[in-house]
């Protein structure tokens, strides 16, 4: 399937109307739908209205209730995985402003449980001291402050024992040199402080560990429901449980070469000695 960009995410209502079209060519109420599907009829209309963002489940029932044909299978299936996937232009994100894209993650990390993070090139925002976060963003043609203060706000959650937080971290990401030395090895020890957080299991990935296929991407999990991959243009987020599960099993293979615990301490302090220096 090809498509471009601005498509992603904008095909909800396109989505929304051929299903209520098919459901109308299937002489079917929306109550009797419901009850073939096991949904409920107010959910129906929701998506019929493009007020909910149906899943591939969701879609792949109401096909199978309406007995659509092979090709209208392969049609409606396609632009779900459209309207479940979402691409966000950095160039947009300017312009709406980075403290209001601060204030979104703040959102959905609040309505998250477990938050995976697997960090490729750089430390994130939550993990951060205010000197990495303000070189961080150093690049930016826009005002940072507000984003800056969002980031710093944003770390209160960590203390949150009502979630659970997964970070992996490569050497490259720990040992980037995005600050001068001595700053640098004050953001590993700030790494290693956080591991004793009893919500926060924090490992990292020597350049030597020998890591299942190779790393492309810094991608976010938010429990088991929606992804987000980084790019340097921008940023992904897919909705589709195919593509959160194949980013799980990623992870998960990612987590089994980490060192975590004493281990993370002792090399994040190896680190830190060799930045002082």
């Amino acid at each position: 399937m090809t498509f471009e960009p601005e498509q992603l995410g904008s095909s909800v209502g396109e989505l929304a109307a051929t299903l209520k079209a098919l459901r109308k060519g299937a002489g079917l109420s929306g109550d009797r739908l419901a009850k073939r599907c096991n949904m409920s009829q107010s959910k129906v209309s929701r998506i019929e209205n493009a007020r909910v963002r149906p899943s591939l489940v969701d879609v792949e029932q109401i096909l199978s209730a309406v007995d659509a044909p092979a090709d209208v299978i392969e049609r409606v299936s396609a632009l779900t995985r459209l309207a479940n996937t979402e691409w966000r232009n950095l160039r947009s994100l300017r312009r709406k402003g980075l403290g209001t894209r601060q204030a979104e993650l703040r959102a959905l990390e609040a309505s998250s449980h477990h938050m995976r993070y697997f960090l490729l090139s750089a430390v994130t925002g939550l993990l951060a001291t205010p000197e990495y976060i303000r070189a961080s963003l150093a690049h930016s043609p826009a005002d940072t402050s507000k984003a800056v203060a969002g980031k710093l706000q944003r770390q209160e959650i960590l203390h949150d024992r009502t979630k659970r937080f997964t970070f992996i971290l490569t050497e490259q990401a720990v040992r980037f040199p995005l600050i001068e030395p001595h700053a640098l090895a004050m953001q590993m020890d700030r790494l290693a402080s956080l591991t004793h957080l009893p919500n926060v299991r924090l490992g990292v990935i020597p350049l030597d560990s020998p890591v299942p296929g190779i790393p492309l991407n810094t991608f976010t999990l938010y429990d088991d429901r929606l992804a987000t991959a980084e790019l340097s243009t921008g940023s992904m987020v897919f909705r589709d449980s195919r593509d959160v599960g194949a980013f799980l099993n990623e992870f998960a293979g990612y987590e089994r070469c980490a060192l975590f615990g004493e281990r993370a301490r002792e090399i994040l302090a190896e680190w830190s000695a060799h930045c002082r220096r």
